[in-house]
């Protein structure tokens, strides 16, 4: 049969033992000029890269191409021992699939946005009578008026609180708005209207609200017009006191104004994203800007390499930051990205309107994308100061601790309780970037045998939770995600016991260390316990002992943190959340109907039937799980 192939063809036994240029050469007679998506793994099938193309033979010929490539590139190719293609149907398909599966899979020579957090907005109420405005994250399913995305919570923040002081909307929730009999302290500083008791109209709330959504969608001019004629009238009629009363709402519309930064005049919506990149890293800042206002700026650290080009960058940046966010009409970018047109048409589908990204060079446009890269510059400069600070001390951690390298992953654990009472344990994770954040994680204590307080217990139970994880997800240690160092908060008692929990999960060798405070328990004579060794102490002034200090202080933050989250939650807690099929919308309706839990409880059938949203199934379910007989 070898008589009968093609000049350069192979058989599938040659083809599945081929790797590199050999390997893709056989492959490009299947593929055919369809766009698509392709994915280069290596010998043990981990995916190296994933890639797209509007024609993929033409795309994939260029990587059998023996020369002509970049390091980065040759090393890929040279790795490369099988890949896998799907074809879709248009090339805006072919960007969306390539950036979805980049994020699942977080492949190596890809570029990877590594901070993919979701950015708060301003919700303007619309399923009551009197609508609230509060800080929103997440899923817009409740009815309403959305406003953002503002960089961070403090800008939200800054922002509802000048707002309130300048339209005094409530922020209250509705079942507390329904069980209120006389206004509140807010009414009294002059930070609400209280709606909840009367001493506004609901016309004249409504108008306020209106003027509130008003200044958020751009038109803070008129609002200011309509405050200074109204300031204006009521000192004519020596309503003085009135009077005072808007010009503090005046100043505190101005305050928010100049809080905003340079509000450009003449680009009313904008993201704002601009690149620097050095030394082989890379920042992206993105700006905010909405209704003409300056909603604040983010930085970003994608994932590059010193010789991918700015254009693949940013391209990647979109794809993936777009994925879970919704766009603005304009997208003004510091440099030209390749695929600009396919970009502008996938991101317009996602938003429902035209979508249009864009290099300036020159006006109003133009200073904004040199505002945002002069901070991605300085931010960078920031950040790899910061990098080189954080070698140094993981480089004394190895030292300190006798390990075989210079860790990369240090993970923190500590847990928190009152009396065994929510008892939570949290594990805080560190490496050459500082904190990484979204590797935290919490544990709620689940063992029904445990002493309250039996704190070797809780340990035990979190770190075999995390360890049977991490033998399930990483098992031969391949991924990255086992910890080079683990630290314990504790002495020579609580190292030995978590010594025997290593052993008997198979992991014995794991580097451990326990951080106890010395005799008098001060800050700075902390001891280290590592087992089968003895304890050892750092100098006072040592770098390293400030660091691992940072360290343990950080899990016992976060582990308060989580623990006081969960007993609020508990004190939070209403009958109501034990009836099935009761959830978030049916208690807020029955609170705001009734409010409280209390009277809930006592209400007859007909009144239950009643509520807006139960229905006479939910009503006697609800009835007859505060009236059980027998």
């Amino acid at each position: 049969m070898a008589g009968n192939r093609k000049p350069g063809q192979m058989n599938q036994d040659e083809t599945q033992k081929a790797t590199g240029h050999a390997l893709i050469q056989s492959l490009l007679p299947t593929l055919d000029s369809s766009p698509g998506v392709y994915r280069m793994l290596d010998a043990d099938s981990r995916v190296l890269y994933v890639g797209k193309a509007r024609n993929l033979r033409a795309r994939v010929s260029n990587y059998a191409r023996p020369s002509g490539h970049s390091g980065r590139i040759t090393r890929m190719i040279r790795e490369t021992a099988s890949m896998m293609f799907l074809t879709t149907r248009t090339e805006t398909e072919a960007l969306l699939l390539e950036q979805n599966l980049i994020k699942q899979l977080k492949p190596r020579y890809n570029v990877l946005l590594r901070d993919d957090k979701s950015f708060p907005n301003i919700l303007v109420t619309k399923d009551h009578d009197f609508a609230q405005i509060v800080k929103h994250r997440g899923a817009k399913k409740r009815k309403g008026s959305y406003y953002g995305p503002f960089a961070g919570a403090g800008a939200v923040n800054r922002t509802l609180n000048q707002l309130q002081k300048v339209f005094l909307l409530r922020n209250c929730s509705d079942s507390m708005f329904a069980g209120r009999t006389r206004p509140c302290l807010l009414y009294q500083i002059k930070r609400c209207s209280a709606p909840c008791t009367g001493e506004i109209s609901k016309a004249d709330y409504a108008a306020s609200v209106a003027d509130a959504e008003r200044f958020l969608q751009g038109r803070s001019t008129q609002v200011q017009e309509t405050l200074g004629a109204e300031m204006a009238a009521a000192s004519e009629a020596m309503e003085f006191e009135r009077a005072a009363a808007l010009r503090d709402r005046i100043r505190a519309l101005t305050q928010v104004q100049s809080a905003q930064g340079v509000n450009p005049r003449t680009t009313p919506e904008a993201d704002v994203i601009a690149l620097h990149m050095e030394g082989g890293q890379a920042c992206v800042q993105v700006f905010f800007i909405r209704a003409n206002q300056n909603w604040g700026n983010r930085d970003f650290y994608p994932r590059a390499g010193a010789e991918v080009s700015e254009a693949e960058v940013l391209e990647a940046f979109l794809g993936q930051f777009y994925d879970t966010k919704d766009p603005a009409r304009l997208i003004l970018l510091s440099h030209p990205i390749e695929n600009a047109d396919l970009m502008e048409q996938a991101l317009g589908d996602k938003l429902g309107r035209k979508v249009e990204v864009a290099v300036p060079q020159r006006g109003e446009k133009a200073e904004l994308v040199e505002n945002a890269a002069r901070n991605a510059r300085e931010s960078l400069g920031r950040k790899m100061s910061e990098s080189a600070t954080q070698a140094r001390l993981l480089a004394g951690v190895q030292e300190a601790f006798g390990l075989e390298r210079v860790p990369q992953r240090i993970e923190v654990y500590d847990n928190s309780h009152i009396m065994g009472t929510n008892a939570v344990g949290a594990m805080i994770v560190a490496g050459p970037d500082g904190f990484m954040k979204s590797q935290y994680r919490k544990f709620n204590i689940k063992g029904d045998d445990l002493t309250p307080g039996d704190d070797f217990g809780m340990m035990k139970e979190v770190l075999t939770r995390r360890l049977t994880r991490l033998l399930k997800e990483d098992p031969d240690g391949t991924n990255g995600l086992w910890p080079d160092l683990l630290l314990i908060d504790g002495g020579a008692g609580q190292v030995s016991a978590v010594q025997s929990i290593l052993e008997e999960m198979g992991v014995g060798d794991l580097p451990m260390a326990g951080v106890a405070k010395g005799v008098d328990r001060d800050h700075g004579k902390e001891e280290f316990h590592r087992p089968g060794r003895s304890p050892f102490a750092l100098r006072m002034n040592d770098p390293v002992l400030y660091f691992i200090q940072r360290l343990r202080d950080e899990a016992h933050r976060f582990a308060i943190g989580t623990h006081r989250a969960k007993r609020a939650k508990a004190v939070s807690a209403t009958p109501l959340d034990e009836i099935p099929g009761v959830g978030a919308t049916r208690k807020r309706a029955l609170l705001a109907h009734f409010g409280s839990a209390k009277a809930v409880s006592r209400a007859g059938l007909s009144d239950l039937k009643a509520v807006d949203g139960i229905s006479d199934a939910m009503a006697e379910t609800i009835y007859a799980h505060f009236h059980e007989t027998g």
